[in-house]
C-alpha cells in the first residue's frame, strides 16, 4: 500500500511563496519509479493538473496558469516531491494534491491517470 502525505500549505500574501512537500511511503518502495503528479481544487470547482515529473530522467510538464511559477522536483533519498510556487495570486487559493501512478506518465496532467492520492494540504493566498 502507497501512502502520500502531503504538507507546507498555509496562507501568504499575493506575490509570496510556499513549497509544498508529497512524502510517500509503503513497502518496498522506491519512488523515483513513480510518475508524480501535483493538483489542485479550488472551492466549488473540478480538480486542476498543475504539474508532473517523470519517472526516471525527471522531465516535467506544467498547467498554463502555473508556468514560470511553480518548480516540481523529486528527492528520490527521501522519497519525496516538491512543488515550489512562487509569485501567488489569489487564483491558486486551493486544496492542493498529490498523486503517483506507478510506472511512465501519460499525456496531459489528468486525475484519472494516477492511482494513489494524498488527503490534500490548503493553500490561501490574500490580495
Amino acid at each position: 500500500q502507497v501512502q502520500l502525505v502531503e504538507s507546507g500549505g498555509g496562507s501568504t500574501q499575493a506575490g509570496g511563496s510556499l513549497r509544498l512537500s508529497c512524502a510517500a511511503s509503503g513497502f518496498n518502495f522506491n519512488f523515483s519509479t513513480y510518475c508524480v503528479g501535483w493538483f489542485r481544487q479550488p472551492p466549488g470547482k473540478e480538480r486542476e493538473g498543475v504539474a508532473k515529473i517523470l519517472r526516471g530522467r525527471d522531465k516535467t510538464f506544467y498547467g498554463d496558469s502555473v508556468k514560470g511559477r511553480f518548480t516540481i522536483s523529486r528527492d528520490s533519498a527521501k522519497n519525496t516531491v516538491y512543488l515550489q510556487m512562487n509569485d501567488l495570486k489569489p487564483e491558486d487559493t486551493a486544496l492542493y494534491y498529490c498523486a503517483a501512478e506507478p510506472g511512465g506518465c501519460r499525456l496531459g496532467i489528468k486525475p484519472t491517470d494516477f492511482l494513489y492520492w494524498g488527503q490534500g494540504t490548503q493553500v490561501t493566498v490574500d490580495s
